[in-house]
């Protein structure tokens, strides 16, 4: 008998002192999870079409890059393996951020990592019907189609050069949507806000009495109890953990961030959190720092201005970036 679970809840926390403005609430399906938006505001009839832009933009996104939509960019590249698409100005953004993901995480972050999500049973919309652990041979043969080196860019070109892999947006197109829609809040006059995607925040601003946001993350031991509370504004935050998405088997469970080498689950940690100025790399860097080295993610984060880390062992044990601390609060 197998249970396959979504387990991945991040809770706001929000404060009930007294404010001028008002607080206006929203939320929408999609990414195939729920997008909540908070916004502050004098006008609320006002403050409601300009959060009807966001979501408007993260729909945007989501059509336009979303691995499982139909129309979408990336279905159409991965279902017409050899022939080149174009890329415009924000494409070109996105797969640049991609490779340089690809490339300071030693190829260990890699989205043509579809063969083995699909042999686990999370691809599809993780619509899975797996009853078993994949065998070793099966296994063997999804690692070797794991290729980036079958993604072809040249100029404003894309393609995959056969239909060995595919492309999967699931680690960094929730981040950028949000990200986007933090962006035209601002533009059109809102001063506070907090979007979450559930594994991916943004915020803008602080809350209108100067406080922080605060958001609990779940205890990756006890997902229905919060770990840490961390305080952020202005700032986003990716998180990537084992207890998120995974299936049950035999009693045990299998989480969707996997190995590329070994074909396997990563089993040497719990959870990633990273704080970072911008959702899009927040997003993809918490699932790369989960398969990289610690050493090598501390030197990167270390060595990067507005980005911060919390890594926590399989043991529970916790390994922090030099400035992280001072966002959590509890």
């Amino acid at each position: 008998m197998k249970n396959f679970l979504f387990v991945f809840i991040l809770i706001l926390l929000i404060g009930c002192g007294k404010i001028e403005k008002k607080k206006i609430t929203e939320k929408k399906f999609a990414f195939g999870t729920m997008i909540d938006m908070v916004i502050y505001s004098n006008d609320s009839t006002k403050a409601k079409k300009i959060m009807d832009l966001a979501f408007k933009e993260i729909e945007r996104v989501d059509n336009k890059f979303n691995t499982h939509k139909k129309n979408s960019l990336i279905y159409k590249i991965n279902h017409n393996p050899g022939k080149f698409f174009q890329l415009d100005k924000e494409g070109i953004y996105l797969f640049s951020g991609v490779e340089k993901t690809y490339n300071f995480s030693k190829t260990k972050y890699d989205i043509t990592i579809t063969p083995l999500m699909k042999i686990w049973g999370f691809s599809d919309e993780y619509s899975s019907s797996i009853l078993e652990i994949p065998q070793k041979d099966d296994l063997k043969k999804a690692v070797l189609k794991v290729d980036y080196g079958n993604l072809e860019i040249i100029g404003n070109k894309i393609r995959l050069k056969t239909s060995k892999n595919k492309i999967d947006t699931g680690s960094f197109l929730k981040g950028y949507a949000i990200h986007r829609a933090k962006i035209i809040l601002a533009e059109n006059g809102i001063e506070h806000a907090f979007i979450s995607a559930i594994s991916s925040i943004e915020t803008l601003n602080t809350k209108p009495e100067g406080d922080s946001w605060k958001v609990g993350l779940q205890n990756p031991k006890d997902p229905s109890k919060i770990y840490h509370i961390i305080g952020i504004d202005n700032k986003s935050m990716g998180v990537s953990g084992d207890y998120q998405i995974y299936v049950e088997i035999d009693g045990k469970k299998y989480h969707h961030l996997l190995d590329k080498e070994t074909g396997y689950p990563i089993r040497d940690r719990k959870m990633v959190v990273v704080i970072g100025n911008n959702g899009f790399v927040t997003d993809m860097y918490s699932t790369a720092f989960f398969s990289m080295s610690i050493e090598d993610v501390l030197n990167y984060v270390n060595s990067n201005d507005n980005l911060e880390v919390m890594i926590v062992k399989a043991d529970m044990s916790e390994v922090y970036s030099n400035g992280f601390k001072k966002y959590v609060i509890k």
